[in-house]
This record gives structure tokens, sequence and C-alpha cells, in this order.
């Protein structure tokens, strides 16, 4: 059963056992090394959200649910986190640095049911749901996730903005919201 305060107890004592964070993607990994647990504890992705699962200083750990189809900008996190798909698939594309304030696609990786990676903290990415259903997602940040300065890329310039996480939640809200009207 997945249990989230013994998940957050096993998650903060992976990132102060290992600062390369693989202790803490071998804790994400086994959590959704079985999804149906999770989703009996969080319920199944049905709708496009950004949960908090738990919000403190050192370590933010979010229930991400991707619409389908869903795409979001280039935007980095400035710390290290690790993903864990527990349905569904989320592609992903990395992006380095070309000018001061400027991008360019540098590799890709597609993440499935079961799979946990983790991202370094200067990690750039878009993230795209590709799939025609529900994607769910274990995000773990080593940090505040909501309150640490981060950066986001117009998906059309390229230009580097502030990244205004609340912003990013009520996208997640909007495009749900937009696609059960549509549907």
């Amino acid at each position: 059963m997945f249990d989230l305060d013994q998940f957050v107890n096993e998650c903060r004592a992976a990132m102060n056992e290992d600062v390369s964070m693989q202790a803490l993607r071998e804790v994400v990994a086994r959590a959704v090394s079985e999804p149906n647990e999770i989703m009996n504890a969080l319920g199944e992705p049905a709708r496009g959200h950004m949960q908090k699962l738990h919000h403190a200083v050192d370590l933010t750990v979010l229930n991400v649910v991707w619409l389908p189809n869903m795409t979001l900008f280039p935007h980095n996190h400035n710390m290290a986190a690790v993903i864990g798909i527990y349905s569904g698939r989320e592609d992903n594309i990395f992006w380095r640095r070309v000018h001061e304030n400027k991008i360019e696609a540098a590799g890709a990786k597609a993440l499935s049911d079961k799979d946990a990676v983790t991202l370094g903290r200067d990690i750039i990415h878009s993230v795209t749901n590709p799939i025609s259903r529900f994607t769910g997602a274990l995000h773990v940040y080593a940090g505040d996730f909501f309150n640490e300065p981060r950066s986001e890329w117009n998906p059309e310039t390229l230009a580097e903005r502030p990244c205004d996480p609340q912003r990013i939640a009520q996208l997640f809200e909007t495009q749900d919201a937009s696609a059960f009207a549509k549907a």
C-alpha cells in the first residue's frame, strides 16, 4: 500500500544519505513499480492538476496529472528532481542554453509506466503527454518547488522569462476545464 507519510520519510532519508539523488530515484522507482497502490491512495488520473502531497523548504512532492496531448513549455527547476510515472507516458525534451537567454533542443527521453528518472539541478526541459489518456506522475523535488526563483522559455521564441509556478498550476486547471468543455 502506498502510504504518503512513509513515502515522504523515505524520500527525506534518501536525500540525507546520497547527494547524487540515486537513493531518491530508487525510492520513487519502488513506489511507481506498484502503480495500482498509488492510484488506490491518490485516485486514478481523471483530470489534469498539480496536487501538492508534501511541501517544505527542503522537499516538495507533487502528484502531477497530465491531460491527453498536453504540452508544457521549456522550464527549469533550479533544484534536483526525480520523476516517476505510475500511469501513462511523459515525453521530455531537454534543452541547453546557447545564448544568455535562449535555448536549443539537446536531447529527449520518453518515460512510461513504472519509469523513474533523475533530473539534475540545472536541467531545462519541456514535457508532453503524447497519448490519448491521462498520465499520472510523482514529482519529487529537492527543495521548495513553489518558492524557488525559476525560469521558463517562450514556446515560440525560446526567450527566457521568469517562471510562475502558480500560473503553471492554473494552466493544468484551465486546460483541464477546456478539454472537458470540448468533449
